[in-house]
């Protein structure tokens, strides 16, 4: 095929299928590509600026083509000069904050900004706005300086600034707009942007300047946007206003894969774009080049159950695959063991452990899996994360605990004498750095001296009232075990409260590392009632320093490098763009998966069900769902229902994994919802199950005991009576056992020590 001036464009076209070329060679004019999983968007997206500059003579200097990352705009930029022997310097091709800052330097006085404007990062942005709250004289704990944060940025993407912003009589809003408008004199006085800034500000400079906006208008005719799902309101706006009467937009989304609302991003943009661009031609991107007929079929089903979707019907000419693989553990624990058996019998095949990722709803799940692929010695990677260890949260809660037994910690005295904030500045530590240094004495005892004399009364009392806590916490926690120590560190600090008022997807997720704190105690508590636990390598040690030295060690272990072969740990948020052949989606129980926040409101639910529909449709080959009975959740055991995410999957595609055993509970059926069967959910697979009668364990876990003990076994226990086993946690000395008894109901009990006998 010739191009009308006799360039061959076959590399362009060749390759592509039908829906491919059509969304590529589109007459000119609006195009909205429903593009979905899979299924070939960024060859589509690069292969149109090809098109546009080999076809339709679009000047490369008409063109800007906007993505969500650098990455990605590199990757278009490089994918273009391989198909189109065009230098690409001239395209504006870049991120939606990269290109708006381009036009800022560019007219900065048009802008109101000095030629040398500088930009702030996020950590930049909230050390100013805290700045903001000491000159207004506003007190951190009633104004946390995230929640402002927040705050402003959501005002900014928004499109409104603070004088434009209605007082409806709520104090909380007008005293925040307050905030917003004091912090705006400043960043314009010191001549600095944040980066919602350079969106807000961009989009003002081409609204209220007619001239720039017409140049722009002119110059580019061929506006073209990556991921539109994921777009804001200022974003939008921004687009609509170059676009104007006579640019041509051409945007590639995937509504069912709309997941960050909660940084802004309105699908109601993808489903209002051929309103708002009369005309648009829709095209569907359907064949999906990644996963197994069984898995696409099972994702369409799922996500067939949100409204107001656009529609689509992803397909392969792939092979069928296997069954989806459902398994229901017994517990947390238990879950952990399955995964780690099936890991190890891909390893055997001959399979990598980078073609393993497990996903998760709540970044503090990791943890458990972390401890467990350490002690089997498989190398892991937590993708756009850190280990739970390496968390701020958690350092924060360790360096509390490490005060609390040792007061001459000086770098746990640094890290958490203001934190949460309670008017300990940058002045006050420095003066007792220098007496510590000149007294060569910790900086506990400095800070006593300094408290008593020698600071200024607003300061010496806040001193003294972070010692006095410290003091009272390690007084309150004498005779407690090691998971109410934990628990009652994490409240009695403001840790916990520091998080709540933080609030967002950030502070929920470090709400929640605490609380997973809390869970991991629970493995290091001496049980008096059955036994003490003893360790035979460091007999001298009490559970709380046996336990920061455990947390120590595992966060000096370094996790894998992105080229290692390592297994890949991650949040399903974190997953999106990426595919491994085998994914393990973990946690799939009501209030984890769907998270009990977001399932309250039917929007959030229908985000929460795209969150689902995003994390199997990551998977290429195998795909195992997994669920736990009981689990460990805010510090105690849990009985968990499965994810109503499981009972909308078609059962012909799922193989149910399950031990086949009863067991008994001291709770009613009612709290399984009464539907039948073991772990609470109806007929799904049921016909289809492997099973593992008489107490036995699924593939990977026949060799899983303790003591003798398997799961599933009924034992007797002096004291408590006859139970069965339901699950297990620790080795040797460390060795804990849970067992339902029909009498006392769950414990957990020391193997060594509990005497229990097979029945």
């Amino acid at each position: 095929m010739q191009d009308l001036f006799g360039g061959d464009v076959s590399p362009i076209i060749d390759g592509l299928n039908d829906a491919q070329r059509e969304a590529v060679t589109a007459p000119p004019g609006h195009v909205l590509v429903l593009a979905g999983a899979g299924s070939g968007k960024t060859r589509v997206l690069t292969h149109r600026l090809a098109w546009l500059m080999a076809v339709e003579r679009a000047s490369p200097f008409s063109i800007m083509a906007v993505t969500f990352t650098n990455k990605a705009a590199a990757e278009m930029r490089s994918r273009i000069e391989r198909l189109v022997d065009v230098p690409v310097r001239a395209m504006w091709v870049g991120t939606f904050h990269g290109i708006a800052h381009r036009l800022l330097r560019q007219h900065w006085q048009e802008a109101n900004l000095p030629q040398s404007f500088q930009i702030l990062d996020s950590e930049d942005q909230h050390r100013l706005i805290r700045r903001v709250l000491k000159n207004l004289d506003l007190d951190e704990d009633r104004w946390p300086p995230r929640q402002v944060q927040g705050f402003i940025n959501g005002c900014k993407d928004e499109g409104k600034r603070p004088q434009h912003m209605a007082d409806t009589g709520d104090y909380s809003r007008s005293q925040l707009i307050s905030i917003y408008a004091a912090y705006e004199e400043h960043c314009q006085r010191a001549g600095v942007v944040d980066f919602a800034e350079l969106l807000l500000r961009a989009h003002e400079l081409c609204r209220d300047n007619e001239s720039i906006l017409q140049h722009y208008r002119r110059r580019f005719r061929y506006l073209l946007v990556d991921e539109f799902q994921d777009t804001n309101a200022l974003q939008y706006a921004w687009i609509r206003l170059l676009a104007g009467e006579t640019g041509q937009v051409f945007v590639v989304g995937d509504d069912d894969q709309s997941i960050y609302s909660w940084r802004g991003a309105q699908v109601g943009n993808i489903l209002s774009f051929t309103k708002d661009f009369p005309g648009a031609l829709t095209v569907r991107l359907e064949q999906n080049y990644r996963s197994t007929s069984r898995i696409l079929k099972a994702a369409n089903a799922l996500i067939a159950n949100n409204s107001g979707r656009m529609g689509k019907e992803l397909w392969t000419e792939g092979n069928q695959g296997e069954p989806i693989e459902l398994y229901a553990a017994f517990s947390g624990y238990d879950e952990v063991h399955h995964v780690l058996g099936r890991i190890r019998t891909w390893m055997d095949q001959g399979g990598r452990r980078d073609e393993i990722a497990i996903l998760y709803r709540s970044n503090a799940m990791s943890r458990l899996f972390e401890e467990a692929l350490l002690r089997e010695d498989i190398p892991y990677r937590v993708y756009g994360g850190l280990r739970f260890f390496e968390r701020a949260e958690i350092k924060d809660a360790l360096a509390y605990l490490r005060l609390l037994r040792n007061r001459h910690d000086d770098p746990a005295f640094e890290r958490v004498v203001n934190t949460p904030t309670r008017g300990i500045g940058n002045t006050t530590v420095d003066k007792i750095r220098g007496l510590a240094r000149a007294q060569n004495i910790a900086l506990w005892q400095a800070a006593g001296i300094l408290g008593e004399d020698g600071l200024p009364p607003r300061a010496a009392s806040a001193v003294k009232g972070f010692m006095a806590l410290v003091d009272a916490m390690d007084e309150a926690t004498r005779d407690k075990v090691l998971s109410e120590i934990i628990d009652h560190v994490i409240q009695a600090s403001g840790l916990i409260e520091m998080a709540d008022k933080e609030g967002g997807e950030k502070g929920q997720a470090r709400k929640e590392n605490l609380e997973e704190l809390v869970n991991a105690a629970r493995g290091y508590e001496r049980l008096p009632e059955d036994g003490a636990e003893i360790d035979e390598d460091m007999p001298e040690l009490d559970p709380l320093t046996a336990f920061l030295t455990h947390a120590a060690l595992e966060a000096g272990e370094h996790q894998g490098e992105a080229w290692d072969d390592c297994v890949q740990l991650m949040t399903l948020h974190s997953a999106k763009g990426l595919e491994f052949p085998m994914v393990f989606m973990v946690g799939m129980e009501e209030g984890l998966f769907p998270h009990q926040r977001s399932s309250e409101q039917p929007e959030g639910l229908e985000e929460e069900r795209r969150l689902c529909y995003v994390g199997m449709t990551r998977a290429m080959q195998k795909l195992h769902l997994s669920h736990a009975e009981t689990r460990r959740l805010h510090g105690s055991e849990t009985y968990c229902s499965p994810s109503r995410f499981i009972r909308e999957l078609p059962s012909e595609l799922l193989n149910e994994i399950r031990p086949q055993i009863q067991v008994s509970r001291p709770v009613s059926q009612k709290q399984y919802g009464q539907r039948g069967g073991y772990g609470g959910y109806g007929n799904y697979g049921r016909n289809k199950q492997e099973t593992y009668g008489g107490g036995g364990l699924p593939p990977g876990m026949q060799e899983t005991t303790i003591g003798g003990l398997k799961l599933g076994q009924r034992v007797s226990h002096p004291k408590f009576g006859e139970g069965v086993v339901l699950n297990f946690e620790g080795e040797g000395s460390r060795a804990r056992v849970q067992v339902n008894f029909s009498d006392a109901g769950s414990k957990w009990l020391v193997v060594g020590y509990a005497k229990l006998e097979a029945i």
